[in-house]
């Protein structure tokens, strides 16, 4: 599923209110698709991290990956106390320390994943869970 991320703001914004929305990924070198796409986001009003991807060789070769747990994880902690509720656009059960951190904080999580990558300890200890494919009408990317 191709997402259209000014339907999930508009989605967020009908049922949450909404401060802000940050978009995480790493960058290649000279990739004016993807500086394209951050531009995309900046037009719309979410804000973007990245950091360089690395490349990583492989028995096949090579592959690029990036990483944003800890950056993600951070930037929220920081931002907690202007916040009641947090929405995650993940499934990684890495998350699953940070929610329990925000629940002991007095704080909510409400974790958006696919249903296939939805961690079971994430969606245990979220106070809320939406799979993509039910909103999916909402938030889908319609082909050009």
């Amino acid at each position: 599923m191709s997402i259209d991320w000014m339907k999930v703001k508009k989605y967020l914004k009908k049922n949450w209110d909404i401060i802000e929305m940050r978009y995480y990924t790493g960058v290649k070198e000279g990739d004016q698709k993807m500086a394209k796409y951050l531009r995309y986001f900046d037009r719309i009003g979410v804000v973007t991290v990245t950091k360089p991807l690395k490349r990583i060789k492989t028995k096949d070769g090579f592959i690029f990956k990036s990483n944003f747990d800890v950056e993600m994880t951070t930037d929220i902690l920081l931002d907690r106390t202007d916040l009641d509720e947090i929405m995650l656009f993940s499934g990684d059960s890495d998350f699953h320390y940070l929610v329990n951190k925000i629940h002991s904080l007095g704080k909510r999580m409400v974790v958006f994943s696919s249903r296939k990558m939805l961690s079971w300890e994430l969606k245990l200890a979220a106070d809320k869970y939406i799979f993509l494919e039910d909103i999916r009408k909402q938030i889908v990317r319609k082909k050009r």
